[in-house]
């Protein structure tokens, strides 16, 4: 049975490392027979703003729905992002308070603290570029990024992480050491399909 695997490059900007990162791994994922579907942040309009979950939540638009259904499609996600300030940018964020809602990929229990995971039966890989070396995020501030990725959002909403790697500093990096990244993406890819 063909892979079905939905890659979203979460960051703002069109030609960035993550997108470079995200390139390497689906052409591993298409390789190893994979059907492969994908989004790039930077291509999708929506209104970031959103005031919290309630009664006057509004509409999805488009974009956001189509990012909805390709993880209802999906066996497998790649999300790969920046870390900046402690987090992933904010528009990245937007999308996953936007589109993660009740009834799709979670839903509390009506009494006490119980929630249903309504994503689950897939699986999930993750990379993350930083600034900070990645030793010293997780000396100093106990690796945020990957916390939050693997236990907030992905096995919150049932997904089971798989590899979730951070790859810093890539502002201090020589070329080939961004290389041997590269080709770790493509591997991942390739080992998912």
């Amino acid at each position: 049975m063909t892979r079905k695997i939905f890659i979203w490059v979460a960051h703002p900007r069109a030609t960035s490392f993550c997108s470079g990162l995200a390139d390497a791994y689906q052409a591993g994922a298409e390789a190893g027979g994979a059907t492969v579907r994908r989004m790039d942040l930077n291509d999708m309009r929506f209104d970031p703003y959103f005031e919290g979950y309630g009664a006057d939540v509004p509409a999805l638009e488009a974009d956001l729905l189509t990012w909805q259904e390709n993880i209802a499609w999906a066996d497998h996600l790649m999300i790969v992002h920046p870390y900046w300030w402690g987090a992933m940018p904010a528009r990245a964020k937007a999308v996953l308070d936007r589109a993660l809602t009740s009834g799709f990929a979670f839903k509390y229990h009506s009494r006490g603290m119980g929630w249903d995971r309504l994503l689950t039966g897939r699986t999930a890989d993750a990379l993350i570029t930083s600034d900070t070396p990645t030793l010293i995020d997780t000396l100093f501030y106990l690796k945020p990024p990957r916390r939050v990725i693997r236990n907030q959002v992905l096995k919150f909403c049932g997904i089971k992480p798989r590899k979730v790697v951070q790859f810093g500093s890539v502002k201090l990096a020589e070329e080939a050491k961004r290389a041997r990244w590269i080709e770790r993406a493509r591997t991942m890819g390739r080992t998912a399909a």
